[in-house]
């Protein structure tokens, strides 16, 4: 996750409280994706970015899961989603994010 896009996150969450945002991604890797969700919940792991040390705990899914999926009209996610779905591993995009919500216990 790119330095200006880490103070973005940190701005919104110290505005509307962390309690209330859910951060959903829509990388391309499964690993990617990952290193995206433990940036927004327990701070950035490489230590560069404004999100260095700062926990700020987020709900964090990827747009291919089932939770976002389910909650987005169908028309609209298929217009926006239905392609990218078709050439993303989405198993592997899931089973990263489920991975990583179940060892950080924000499932």
């Amino acid at each position: 996750m790119d330095l200006e896009n880490q103070k973005r996150i940190k701005a919104l969450a110290d505005e509307k409280g962390a309690e209330n945002l859910v951060v959903i991604l829509g990388g391309a890797e499964a690993e990617a994706s990952g290193l995206a969700c433990e940036t927004v919940t327990t701070g950035d792991p490489t230590f560069a970015g404004p999100l260095a040390g700062v926990q700020l705990g987020l709900s964090c899914y990827h747009v291919v899961e089932d939770e976002v999926k389910n909650a987005v009209d169908p028309v609209v996610y298929d217009e926006q989603v239905g392609m990218m779905e078709m050439v993303l591993d989405v198993d592997a995009i899931k089973a990263e994010m489920q991975q990583y919500r179940s060892e950080t216990a924000l499932a």
